[in-house]
């Protein structure tokens, strides 16, 4: 299983406002510099986001993004599913009905398993929690050259 870059980008997107608190407006600039993220492809995520309720999106010249719920409250299930839909990890762990033996098979027992404790992980990670941990943003400005590395 692979989280798409639609994903990934959302989830930079949410911990980089979270960063800065509920309610604080955002450029789509900024967080499109900030994330390594193509801008109308943000302007995409964010619209799946805002339907899922996590942000709000101001238009026009001062707009920009800003988080809707607090950042304890909202955690990396919400938002990947937002964009992605329901994780699963083959078709019959979502839809029984598409494999004949589902209810039988010792296999779909493990891949329910699997997909639970994907679930369950994401679940557990508020963006509260990753925004004190760090980020995954590039920095405003590059770290100071050493010494050694200084261009004579």
């Amino acid at each position: 299983m692979k989280i798409t870059m639609a994903a990934e980008y959302a989830v930079r997107c949410v911990l980089y406002l979270a960063k800065h608190g509920q309610d604080v407006l955002v450029s789509r600039q900024e967080i499109a510099e900030r994330t390594l993220t193509p801008g109308k492809f943000l302007a995409k995520i964010a619209q799946d986001l805002a339907k899922a309720g996590i942000l709000t999106i101001k238009q026009g010249a001062k707009g920009g993004y800003r988080l809707r719920r607090d950042p304890k409250d909202v955690n990396m299930l919400v938002v990947v599913e937002a964009i992605i839909g329901e994780i699963s990890l083959n078709e019959c762990t979502v839809r029984p009905s598409t494999c004949p033996s589902s209810l039988d098979c010792s296999a779909n027992l493990i891949w329910q398993r699997a997909r639970q404790q994907v679930r369950e992980t994401l679940r557990q990670a508020t963006f509260a929690d990753l925004a004190r941990q760090g980020s995954c943003c590039v920095p405003a400005f590059p770290p100071p050259l050493h010494a050694s590395e200084q261009i004579p």
